[in-house]
């Protein structure tokens, strides 16, 4: 990196929660979510026109998926053959979705009302994935995989369904082949992938429900309460904590500086740091590492190493982020490969 980045890098990791223990921590979003169906689909819709491959976006499309039984197996096991100083296994903290869109069940009623279902029945119906959640339950049980909350679906539910009902002719494109996340073109540059970023004001009370019904969803399928809330791509509205609280949520995920959603392409600042408390005593924890080796043309291990190097001469935990879509490989393996590879290196 060169010395501005030294240097923010530096500063960022300067206010907050300070520990003399070497702890390391790898949050890993996105798991659950539907998000390129197969090569197929891919292929058709980039012969339509849909925009798939531009900025990061890119590799999300072109090995995105669920995660199948081979990618789970594959990751515990390694996980499992690393331990720490106290002989434990490396673990990701899954931050995962529970639903996803019930595609048919919203054309059926010709797209005047969303519908949706537990992201365990994409599973049922997903080659591949038939038996994921097994996988799923064996990795809770051994401490390798440790689901927390990314949403009730990595989706804005208001944006989208406009589009639909507007006729918008890429997103039904991309709804025909069960998929949403394509570069949209939205007035004010919402992504559908943001669920929780306001158009309108009005959408909040929307939002609302889908934080409660996600949460109680979450219960519901993995036994016990989410305490940990990652919001998809970042944006919401703050009264959307205050609502995750009442449902067990004691920690929040942001960024350093957020720019808290308010509707009508308004925004505010709010700046966090780790171990920041909020009014209703909520913790927030703040991520200061990155590695993402799908993302081509970087050396990921050597610049998460510095990372990590960094965060711990501030006396601070290295606060990994590391996406699913490093560690499976439905559309290739390759991908996963290559993801468990670099993997392995950086945790020894």
């Amino acid at each position: 990196m060169n010395f501005k980045q030294h240097l923010t890098r530096n500063l960022s990791n300067v206010p907050g929660w300070r520990t003399n223990r070497k702890i390391v921590v790898i949050e890993s979003d996105d798991w659950g979510s539907i998000r390129m169906p197969s090569l197929l689909v891919f292929e058709k819709l980039q012969s339509q026109g849909v925009e798939l491959t531009k900025g990061d976006e890119r590799i999300y499309n072109e090995y995105g998926n669920l995660a199948t039984s081979n990618d789970l197996a594959a990751l515990f096991e390694l996980l499992s053959s690393i331990h720490d100083m106290n002989n434990n296994p490396a673990v990701f903290t899954a931050i995962s979705v529970v639903a996803n869109p019930d595609f048919e069940m919203i054309k059926k009623n010709g797209f005047k009302e969303y519908f949706y279902e537990p992201f365990t029945e994409t599973l049922k119906r997903t080659t591949g994935c038939e038996n994921s959640f097994d996988l799923w339950k064996e990795g809770i049980k051994n401490w390798l995989f440790v689901p927390q909350f990314h949403g009730r679906e990595h989706l804005n539910v208001a944006v989208w369904m406009r589009a639909l009902q507007q006729g918008d002719l890429n997103t039904h494109a991309a709804f025909e082949q069960e998929c949403w996340g394509f570069m949209n073109q939205h007035r004010m540059g919402i992504s559908y992938q943001a669920a929780f970023e306001l158009e309108y004001l009005a959408d909040l009370e929307s939002q609302k429900d889908i934080v409660c019904s996600g949460l109680r969803l979450f219960e519901q399928l993995l036994g016990y309460k989410a305490t940990f809330f990652v919001p998809p791509n970042g944006p919401i509205n703050n009264e959307l904590v205050d609502v995750a609280l009442k449902e067990g949520i004691k920690f929040m995920s942001g960024p350093k500086i957020q720019y808290e959603s308010l509707g009508g392409g308004k925004s505010r600042r709010v700046f966090h740091w780790l171990g920041q408390k909020n009014q209703n005593g909520q913790r927030y924890i703040t991520r200061n590492c990155f590695f993402e080796p799908s993302q081509t043309g970087k050396d990921w291990i050597d610049s998460c190493l510095r990372d990590i190097e960094i965060a711990f001469r501030w006396h601070k935990p290295a606060i990994i982020s590391s996406h699913r879509v490093n560690y499976i490989g439905a559309i290739d393996h390759r991908n996963r490969d290559r993801g468990l590879v670099q993997l392995k290196q950086l945790l020894q």
